[in-house]
């Protein structure tokens, strides 16, 4: 970029040798550039010998005029008024606060010294002396590793790509929704189950056809919808999902509120579902969503490399053949309470 400038700079030095009586727009128009930009140069390389190559160099765009500096008398005074608020004002003064009070203020006024105008160098300043403390940043912590199928993750997803006229309940929103089960050990999709009457009564469903595949894992996470949690204060509407839970003996996690990361495995599983699957196929019905579900599950278990640290790069079930011969074990040794009656 660079040497394309210097030869736009020398094209124009040598036009004003050999063509003196041009216009600064003829100039423009022969080296491809502005008129104030001709104006600029045409000054600078009539100021120097004709034959310095260095001139044709760009000059630093640094800041070069010293910044200003405020007195130090008026930084004590902000620093005094911020601790003592001024004229019986009963609230920690702010830096718009102090940009109102400090012209007021007798003392400064004696100075007769250059006062602040913006709110950013009042904060500055008071920063400087200590009166704002920097909140700490939070520090991440990684989340601890499960084995395979120690703790199960399920939410739903909606797929927006489902128009509102293929509701049959005249819904408007959420008209598809996919509930998936995913492994946090291993982040395997164990379930997804499509369908278009998500409400507790059939959530449940979808967890009890679950247990009933794949048996009881000792924790299941999810977040705090009302489907699984009920109300939010648990008493006008106990979670009988919960419950359930409790009495075939598998912890119930449910997550606080606005905390995602709580349930971090399904719901980077529904970002990769809705980038790599949903967005390109864009399924259009109830029986669309589920057959291009089934297809992805299998790529998604089978064939896609996984980033995981524990997974090392390798697809996921390929990578720990013997998940799926524990999950068939699990659901035909099931317990006799989740086996349908008859």
């Amino acid at each position: 970029m660079e040497e394309e400038w210097m030869r736009d700079r020398a094209l124009l030095r040598d036009l004003l040798t050999l063509h003196p009586d041009w216009t600064r727009r003829h100039y423009a128009q022969v080296v491809g550039r502005s008129v104030s930009w001709v104006k600029k140069w045409r000054k600078r390389l009539g100021e120097a010998d004709p034959h310095d190559a260095q001139i044709l160099l760009s000059r630093s765009r640094a800041h070069h005029a010293p910044y200003p500096s405020w007195d130090p008398r008026v930084e004590e005074r902000i620093v005094e008024m911020r601790q003592a608020p001024p004229e019986n004002l009963n609230r920690v003064p702010g830096p718009r606060a102090l940009l109102y009070y400090l012209p007021r203020d007798p003392e400064v006024q004696a100075l007769q010294v250059p006062l602040p105008h913006s709110t950013r160098t009042v904060w500055q300043i008071l920063h400087k002396h200590g009166c704002i403390q920097e909140r700490p940043k939070p520090k991440k912590r990684p989340l601890e590793p499960r084995e395979p199928l120690e703790e199960i993750q399920m939410d739903f997803k909606d797929v927006s790509t489902v128009p509102s006229s293929e509701s049959h309940e005249g819904k408007r929103q959420h008209i598809v929704e996919v509930c998936n089960f995913l492994d946090a050990g291993t982040s395997v999709l164990l379930s997804a189950q499509a369908r278009e009457d998500f409400h507790a009564q059939t959530a449940m469903q979808a967890v009890i056809g679950f247990l009933r595949e794949h048996g009881r894992p000792p924790m299941m996470t999810f977040d705090r919808d009302p489907r699984w949690v009920g109300s939010s204060s648990g008493r006008d509407f106990p979670s009988a999902l919960r419950r359930l839970l409790l009495c075939v003996g598998i912890q119930p996690h449910v997550c606080p509120p606005h905390r995602p990361d709580k349930n971090a495995y399904v719901e980077r599983y529904h970002r990769t579902y809705a980038q790599e699957c949903l967005q390109i196929q864009r399924p259009s019905t109830l029986q669309e969503v589920r057959e291009v579900t089934n297809t992805f599950m299998e790529h998604y278990n089978w064939e896609r490399p996984l980033k995981a640290a524990s997974l090392s790069q390798r697809a996921a079930t390929r990578g720990l053949p013997d998940l799926a011969i524990v999950a068939r074990a699990s659901a035909d040794g099931g317990p006799r309470w989740l086996a349908p009656s008859h």
